[in-house]
């Protein structure tokens, strides 16, 4: 009589919020498409606005979508209640913040374990221009940053950072796609790392454990 078969491994379920382009998400799919072993799936894409890149993307891959526009809502606690409301359909193990440009609230990040990306060394230019701000400031070297969400702008405590170096005659542009290319391949490795056991992710002070 044959031995039974063993049953797979879960895989984390992780929902992925967008704003725009959706290319972080799309290497997410793409790592996971190539690896058959890829310890997470995405279970859902939500975003703040219609139209855009993210959710085609998302609709391409037959995943699940929503939006939740913060101007449908009397203030900003009522909208992060429906997001989390939303949000908590999918069950996700981790939210994936790539590319989203609204404030988490309290109740959401109560509820979910989410990451972000940052075009920058952080705690270095924080906000939403921080490849300009870098250039401005005239360092040499700038990169990328994943790091836990909290309550403040990119104030979360790190979880990994890869270094760019700033070329001459580099603009915004350049820059920009240069980091993004290094954010992107950063991203999916924190994911497959958190999401090979996201109970293993401690945080201490503002020291960020993973396996």
């Amino acid at each position: 009589m044959p031995a039974p078969e063993s049953a797979a491994p879960s895989r984390a379920q992780l929902v992925d919020l967008v704003s725009g382009s959706g290319t972080n998400l799309q290497a997410l799919l793409d790592a996971i498409a190539a690896d058959p072993a890829f310890p997470a799936e995405v279970v859902a894409v939500g975003a703040d606005r219609e139209g855009i890149a993210g959710l085609q993307r998302a609709e391409a891959a037959e995943l699940s979508t929503f939006v939740v526009k913060v101007e449908d809502f009397a203030d900003r606690a009522d909208w992060d209640a429906a997001l989390t409301e939303i949000t908590e359909v999918f069950a996700p193990d981790l939210v994936v913040s790539a590319g989203f440009m609204k404030l988490l609230g309290a109740r959401f990040l109560d509820r979910f374990t989410v990451v972000n990306t940052h075009p920058a060394l952080l705690p270095a230019f924080p906000g939403a221009h921080a490849v300009r701000d870098a250039l401005a400031y005239g360092v040499t070297v700038t990169g990328c940053t994943v790091h836990l969400v909290d309550g403040g702008v990119d104030t979360g405590p790190v979880i990994a950072q890869a270094a760019v170096d700033i070329r001459p005659g580099d603009d915004e542009d350049s820059l920009h796609e240069r980091i993004k290319v290094v954010e992107r391949e950063l991203l999916v490795d924190v994911v497959r790392r958190i999401s090979a056991d996201p109970a293993a992710l401690t945080v201490t002070g503002r020291k960020v454990t993973i396996p």
